[in-house]
């Protein structure tokens, strides 16, 4: 046979922009062979897949997941896989697990990523061996992946390593010894192939574990003197900083953007968090916009603000509510372990005054819009009760909506399920961000929030909002616009080689069925996380993707969903380098010469 796997009749996008035509697709020893313009026979290859109506794209990349724990104990990603996702980057947040010891490990990701300490602790025990950069190299480079993989290095995590997590998550400024120490692993890190540091500066997300519970993350105690010293590595590198701004007052952002400015010097690379058409802050999407221009343009940087397209609608169980964290007596439930007190707490009259009047308070917004007005009961014993906000319940029970959820919380707990969109409820608002040249389209937070977020799905979701668009005579962007922003324009930036479909390219690619991109996509569905067993919510449309290959082999198919290999075998994904930032004295493996024949 001359080809292992042929796609034939297919709409082909390269991942480079370049105009959409029917070709067809020859794959050989897991790299594209071919690019034909005519059909390639069954006795030309082993396995022929029809892509009749069917676009034939690169395989998408997630430039932020928190697959840190997941990928150690179940490295198929299916969830993603299924969805086109063939690249994923991990160490997102100043979280990851490179360094630390597995209960630090498991302290800075489990709570602020909602996954259950019990379950991932455990597994961190028995499988994280390493401590040091290279080894974590070493482990990806035999672990049989599913999506290729690429990391950042985690700045709490760095710090934990270095000044020890009592004092990590302290006001206690770092020696000069340990700044040293900082600056050395970095640039090990880098040497490794990690694609760049990810810090924290909102304080909302919060440490697990009995040592530091409820502090922030130790990388939201550095000073910017600290960083800076960092960021100049990254900078004379090439590599790439992921970073958060204060969410509540997002001042510090001035700072982010002066620290990438290429004035005189290398400009450094900035993904920061997040571009959002939030509810709480409806022109927040205007300002982000502006600040990516000014940034790139004015200030000669190289700054990209992560956006997510598709609708932010979060699920939530009793009390069990992330965005408490913006406001004091929020803030206040979410310190208390023991569920008992949780909920005797919320009895209390000055507290339920406090928490009535910080919901009301209109400059302290952060992501949540707190209205009660709109939030949705999804799931409760009482079946009556489904479908209905707290407010009109209340009004109908003679409270106000505050006391009203809380009366439905305490009764039912967690068997209390609802719902609330945090924002991209504006189409034409989400269409700007997407469009934007200075947003990026791979924020999905995926592996964390398994019971409240479900955006595994985000680049069939993209590629409706263009679909649709175009569909209704009013194009903002080229499909073969949207297919480069949600693979060959991410794989160049973060500098991985990843996201092309051309002859001599990886295989990693997605077969798509534009018809499957409907509203089907924003449906809720559940399915269990693979060996840790826990259930998470999922957006599936499965009409939407015919297959996933990765690496030239069947990852996911339509109808026999995944190989009996995936997870198991070193035969799919494998961990890719950051191009910029491979080791000093030796040649970056992105850079090899890539030769095909057909």
């Amino acid at each position: 046979m001359q080809y292992d796997i042929a796609i034939n009749h297919a709409r082909y996008f390269d991942g480079c922009g370049s105009p959409a035509e029917v070709r067809h697709l020859g794959i050989k020893d897991g790299r594209v062979a071919c690019v034909s313009l005519t059909p390639i026979s069954a006795e030309q290859a082993a396995q022929v897949i029809d892509g009749h109506d069917h676009w034939l794209t690169p395989g998408f990349i997630e430039c932020h997941s928190h697959y840190d724990a997941e990928v150690i104990a179940a490295p198929a990603l299916k969830e993603s896989v299924r969805h086109g996702v063939t690249s994923v980057a991990v160490g997102s947040c100043s979280i990851s697990m490179l360094l630390a010891d597995a209960e630090d490990c498991s302290d800075l990701f489990t709570r602020v990523e909602a996954v259950p300490r019990e379950l991932v602790l455990p597994v961190l025990k028995e499988k994280k061996t390493w401590r040091d950069p290279a080894g974590y190299r070493a482990f990806y480079d035999q672990h049989p992946l599913g999506p290729n993989v690429c990391s950042f290095l985690g700045h709490s995590e760095l710090r934990v390593a270095v000044m020890g997590l009592e004092r990590a998550t302290s006001k206690v400024k770092p020696t000069e010894t340990e700044l040293q120490r900082m600056e050395e692993i970095l640039e090990q890190a880098l040497d490794a192939g990690c694609i760049g540091l990810s810090v924290m500066t909102t304080k909302l997300d919060k440490m697990d574990g009995d040592r530091a519970w409820s502090s922030p993350l130790p990388s939201t105690f550095a000073t910017w003197h600290e960083f800076s010293r960092l960021f100049a590595i990254l900078r004379r590198r090439g590599a790439v900083l992921q970073g958060a701004p204060n969410a509540v007052t997002k001042v510090n952002v001035f700072a982010f953007l002066w620290q990438a400015h290429g004035w005189g010097r290398k400009p450094l690379k900035c993904s920061m968090l997040t571009a959002l058409d939030l509810k709480a802050q409806p022109f927040l999407h205007r300002i982000t916009r502006a600040s990516g221009w000014l940034a790139n343009t004015v200030l000669r940087g190289n700054f990209r603000w992560q956006t997510l397209p598709a609708p932010f609608t979060v699920h939530l169980e009793g009390l069990n509510v992330n965005a408490f964290e913006e406001f004091g007596a929020g803030e206040v439930l979410r310190d208390i372990k023991d569920e008992d007190m949780l909920y005797e707490k919320i009895d209390e009259p000055e507290f339920r005054a406090l928490f009535k009047k910080q919901v009301q308070a209109i400059f302290t917004k952060g992501l949540w819009h707190r209205d009660f007005a709109d939030s949705w009961i999804t799931d409760c014993p009482d079946t009556s009760l489904i479908g209905r906000n707290f407010a009109d319940i209340g009004s109908e029970r003679g409270s106000d909506p505050v006391d009203t959820y809380f009366a439905l919380a305490k009764q039912y707990r967690n068997a209390l399920k609802w719902k609330t969109n945090y924002g991209n409820h504006r189409a034409e608002i989400v269409e700007q961000l997407i469009a934007s040249p200075w947003t990026h389209p791979g924020f999905a937070d995926s592996g964390a929030h398994l019971r409240s977020i479900a955006q595994y799905n985000f680049p069939l979701r993209f590629l409706k909002y263009v679909r649709d668009a175009t569909e209704q005579g009013r194009a903002f962007m080229p499909i073969e616009k949207a297919v480069q922003r949600l693979t060959g324009e991410l794989g160049e930036w973060f500098g991985i080689n990843a996201g092309t479909l051309r002859v001599g390219d990886r295989a990693d690619l997605v077969l798509i069925n534009p018809a499957g991109l409907n509203e089907e996509l924003d449906g809720i569905s559940e399915a269990p996380m693979e060996i840790l067993n826990l259930p998470r919510l999922v957006k599936r449309n499965d009409a939407a993707v015919k297959a996933c290959l990765i690496n030239g082999r069947v990852a996911y198919q339509q109808g026999s969903e995944y190989p009996e290999a995936l997870g198991k075998q070193r035969d799919f994904g494998q961990f890719l380098p950051g191009a910029q930032v491979a080791p000093r004295h030796a040649t970056p493996a992105s850079a090899e010469v890539l030769t095909a024949s057909g």
